[in-house]
């Protein structure tokens, strides 16, 4: 449970180094080590790396370690909510970039193990004190929670040329924005930024609490651009895990990488250390906020909804087979027609036929109606691949003819490099970048 015990280290001393005491107050003193906390089934709870053994899904209310080969949130088993936001720098300051920096990973250390965001807490100081934690995840386990950083293409160089930070050269090839496909409305004041951090628990208030946190410790350093909310994860990254359905009622993801695929994350997921040592062992975000066309869909027959996705909609079974997860035949035809239809979403989007793969984790989103009448919904798509040019981009330009594109629209985008996870106590997000 969350509490507000005591504690100080010098490395939270540091975190907050060079900060004014009302932007970062929370921080100074605020201890470090590395927590493992017991699960609801008396066991530690990790994630799976592709030196470590695979995990099952993370207990609803348990904790997900911090450190290791990678940051948590990206095979970790997906839980059912998520709270992204991507944030502008609007200091000019490295050493105040830096230093938010290590805040940030010192609050997620604690926040990820159930604890408050600071030492003190939400009300462990004196009454004409500010709390170092807002407070409204008192009481509430850590429900899963992992905190996942990115860095953006405009930390590296503005959109206008400028180095602000002095790492342009510290730019990996692959980090550029990503091209413009046929149908797509993208919105720019929803799309892109500097940094992005993705909160993932089994709680939506322990997510929010996380990035509330988060966003109130990088006061005057950065600003939110855009966030999103969402609900019922879309795929699953785990064995372990069912596959869930989507807001068109299929089952989505069946076909996913998964943690256990050790082998296959090493091909398509990490990034090896070809390009910028910093980033080796980490991994490249792609989001899409992609709206979907309820009514129209909801209007559609059993058969041309079949037949747009490739799947049965009761069991999730390729066309032609019987079970979700038997093999797709993209050969077997019925009635002279193949089963599989060749504009269908499966048929595109599949790994044999796109030429290669992505770890998903979207999650569904409903942001009321759009003025008339219709629900503004859809799937906040997020994936991680080893380079997005051939990852995402690939797949996405095999899809220009899927049946799916008259239900669908894109609306915002975004792409992010994820560095490696925190290896120790006095590690912190992008040490390596900033070194």
């Amino acid at each position: 449970m969350r509490g507000w015990g005591p504690g100080r280290d010098a490395t939270g001393d540091d975190a907050a180094a060079g900060l004014s005491r009302r932007r970062f107050f929370g921080l100074a003193g605020a201890g470090t080590a590395g927590v493992l906390v017991a699960g609801t089934a008396g066991g530690v709870i990790g994630r799976a790396t592709a030196d470590e053994g695979a995990p099952g899904p993370a207990a609803a209310t348990g904790a997900v370690e911090f450190t290791g080969a990678h940051q948590a949130g990206i095979v970790t088993p997906a839980q059912d909510r998520l709270h992204f936001v991507s944030f502008d720098v609007i200091t000019e300051d490295r050493d105040e970039l830096v230093a938010m920096l290590q805040a940030w990973t010192t609050a997620a250390r604690r926040m990820t193990a159930g604890l408050d965001a600071g030492s003190v807490g939400a009300v462990g100081g004196g009454q004409y004190d500010v709390p170092d934690d807002t407070g409204e995840a008192l009481g509430l386990p850590p429900a899963g929670l992992t905190l996942t950083v990115g860095f953006g293409p405009t930390l590296f160089t503005t959109a206008d040329g400028v180095d602000r930070f002095g790492l342009a050269d510290r730019r990996p090839a692959p980090l550029v924005e990503l091209p413009s496909f046929r149908g797509d409305a993208i919105d720019p004041a929803r799309s892109g930024g500097d940094i992005c951090l993705q909160a993932c628990s089994n709680d939506p208030q322990v997510a929010v609490h996380a990035i509330r946190n988060l966003a109130r410790l990088g006061a005057g350093v950065i600003s939110v651009r855009w966030s999103q909310l969402g609900f019922g994860r879309t795929s699953s990254t785990s064995t372990g895990q069912d596959t869930a359905r989507n807001l068109f009622g299929f089952k989505d993801g069946t076909d996913n990488l998964k943690a256990e695929n050790t082998s296959t994350l090493d091909q398509f997921v990490w990034v090896g250390d070809d390009d910028q040592d910093w980033l080796a062992g980490g991994s490249y975000l792609v989001a899409r906020r992609i709206r979907m066309r309820i009514e129209q869909w909801d209007t559609a027959t059993l058969n041309d909804q079949e037949q747009t996705i490739g799947r049965a909609k009761g069991t999730g079974a390729p066309l032609g087979q019987q079970a979700e997860f038997d093999p797709v035949d993209f050969t077997k035809q019925v009635d002279g027609e193949f089963a599989v239809p060749q504009t269908s979403h499966v048929f595109l989007a599949h790994p044999t036929n796109s030429g290669t793969a992505i770890l998903r984790r979207g999650y569904s989103f409903v942001d009321g109606s759009d003025g008339l009448g219709r629900l503004d919904a859809g799937l906040f798509f997020i994936c991680y691949q080893r380079d997005p040019a051939t990852g995402f981009v690939q797949v996405q330009q095999n899809l220009r003819d899927d049946a799916m594109n008259e239900y669908v629209q894109h609306t915002s985008s975004a792409v992010f490099a994820c560095p490696p996870g925190v290896t120790g106590p006095d590690d912190w997000w992008g040490r390596a970048l900033f070194a």
